[in-house]
């Protein structure tokens, strides 16, 4: 299995998309098309060998493709699009070279200050840019085939995809009253769906605010920051906003974790006062903030399980020294605050991602019972689905053994006895994956 297989982020089926990775499975030939996507540009029959480079990046939902990748051969020029969220990549590949382009907006609907940002982004692209014709602005791509090979075109297509998809969000919510163009694939959520991330984004908020009435009156800023940044990265996460949501939670994120100078009492203030506006959100706007797409590139870059490792330790002696000190009304949250911030924050490979991702169906049982997936927890009972919980850990490592040896399944090793020692043990095991490839 080649580098190439980082971007497949999902082992096991699941209905619905979690995350911003892409929430599907790679064609099972990725590696030999890939690789014969490398000869045919090493023959320079580029034709050939973007056709079959283009075939190695279409991703699955089961055996159906996703049709994330379309391409069409016509008098030897073979067209192409390329779909990833908000954003639409059209272009051509000829023997000479490969043009693509994103419809934006209406030239004629950019505002002075949306044309500044526009000239900003062009000094931080490396391959894309924008420019201007008389009826659209488009960020566009060109590359001469004269010495390309998957790798060479691999990033400067996944710059494209990206920052078109970005920049049409960051455009929704900055200048709202600009219509976004060529979103005709895009496709609404079911209300009954938006109904349910709606009741539960309330829900949430409900408890944080009954959990921090629970807190003691002096030195709990660092309890709260707990508190407030792991209902962000579980909004992000199992809700899956886009737009406005999706940019105002990154940027609150960021901002928490850049900002070395403000007491931490204050950066929790600027958590606490985001979080109030989703509260008053009414449905209606709410609705407006999701919709359903398809996706061909991985928002992160990889991340060695090495850094993950060293996360999950420094965050385990955090909850030592809360439990130490008798602060254990904040330990469950910690527990999953850990989960969702590495997937928010790290870019993982296939079998750490739906090994993460069963963790966080145990530990928000509520949430996968109200869309209809069986819980692995029951929280009245205090009771867990123990041979489910095995079984699925067992399918996120078995398919991978012949790539990495060392890995074994250790859904006998953990903890049952509590959620809190389920997810301790869970995440010791985590930790200590070895990923060695033969």
């Amino acid at each position: 299995m080649n580098w190439l297989n980082f971007f497949d982020t999902k082992i096991t089926q699941l209905r619905h998309p979690f995350g911003r990775g892409i929430n599907a499975t790679i064609a099972p030939d990725e590696e030999k098309l890939f690789n014969k996507s490398y000869e045919a540009f090493e023959k320079h029959e580029i034709i050939k060998a973007y056709e079959y480079f283009f075939k190695s990046l279409e991703n699955y939902s089961g055996e159906d493709s996703n049709q994330n990748i379309i391409t069409k051969l016509e008098d030897g020029i073979l067209k192409f699009e390329i779909y990833q969220g908000s954003a639409r990549i059209i272009g051509a590949v000829t023997q000479k070279n490969l043009y693509a382009e994103a419809i934006m907006i209406k030239t004629a609907d950019a505002q002075v200050a949306l044309k500044r940002y526009i000239l900003e982004r062009n000094y931080q692209l490396t391959y894309a840019y924008y420019f201007s014709d008389k009826e659209y602005i488009k960020l566009k791509l060109y590359h001469d085939n004269a010495t390309v090979s998957p790798q060479k075109i691999f990033f400067p297509l996944r710059e494209i995809a990206l920052n078109a998809d970005f920049d049409k969000e960051y455009i929704k919510t900055e200048f709202p009253d600009i219509t976004l163009q060529d979103t005709g694939h895009l496709v609404k959520l079911d209300d009954g769906e938006l109904k349910i991330k709606y009741g539960f984004l309330h829900n949430w908020i409900d408890e944080l605010d009954a959990k921090i009435l629970t807190l003691p009156t002096n030195d709990n800023s660092g309890m709260q920051s707990f508190l407030y940044l792991q209902l962000l990265f579980k909004i992000d996460y199992l809700l899956v906003p886009k737009c406005e949501i999706y940019q105002k939670i990154s940027k609150k994120v960021q901002q928490y974790f850049a900002d070395e100078t403000n007491p931490t009492e204050f950066k929790n203030e600027e958590l606490k006062e985001y979080i109030v506006k989703l509260r008053e959100m009414n449905f209606e706007d709410f609705s407006t903030k999701f919709y359903s797409s398809k996706y061909t590139f991985n928002p992160m870059e990889k991340t060695s399980h090495e850094e993950i490792s060293n996360f999950i330790t420094e965050s385990l002696m955090k909850i030592r020294w809360y439990k130490n000190n008798r602060y254990t009304q904040i330990i469950p949250t910690i527990y999953k605050y850990i989960s969702f911030y590495i997937l928010y924050n790290y870019g993982l490979n296939p079998v750490s991602k739906a090994l993460v991702h069963t963790l966080v169906e145990i530990q928000n049982p509520a949430f996968f019972k109200a869309l209809d997936y069986i819980p692995l927890y029951d929280e009245e009972r205090g009771t867990f689905a123990k041979k489910a919980i095995i079984a699925k850990i067992e399918d996120a490592i078995t398919p991978h053994l012949n790539q990495y040896k060392e890995l074994e399944p250790f859904g006998d090793e953990l903890n049952f006895s509590s959620l809190n020692e389920l997810s301790n043990s869970y995440l010791l095991q985590l930790k200590h994956l070895n990923f060695e490839e033969i």
